[in-house]
């Protein structure tokens, strides 16, 4: 099993920027896929970006160029860094770990982007 904790999330002017982290307990971290997801007030849980256990990573268009997805397989971590943050950034974010079937996620930080 592995639970997932979020953390780094707060409030911050348009264009700002944020460094997320979420981390793992449990064993078998670096065999996972990890990804950051976000929840709007009435939308829909959306893909932000995700990382597989050897690297390679993938970007929603609407945060390409913007942010970055990483992780330390030792730290057992992974980091979502937000630069030139927008208003329509603002949602709740979720980390999720994956492999097979197996599904785990995070309890969630608020982001805000607003004057």
């Amino acid at each position: 099993q592995v639970q997932l904790v979020e953390s780094g999330g707060g409030l911050v002017q348009p264009g700002g920027s944020l460094r997320l982290s979420c981390a793992a307990s449990g064993t078998a971290f670096s065999t996972y896929t990890m990804g950051w997801y976000r929840q709007a007030p009435g939308e829909q849980r959306e893909l932000v970006a995700t990382i597989s256990s050897y690297g390679s990573t993938n970007y929603a268009d609407s945060v390409k160029g913007r942010f970055i997805i990483s992780r330390d397989n030792v730290k057992k971590t992974v980091y979502l860094q937000m630069n030139s943050l927008k208003p329509e950034d603002t949602a709740v974010y979720y980390c999720k770990g994956s492999k097979g079937i197996l599904e785990y996620w995070g309890q969630g930080t608020q982001v805000t982007v607003s004057s």
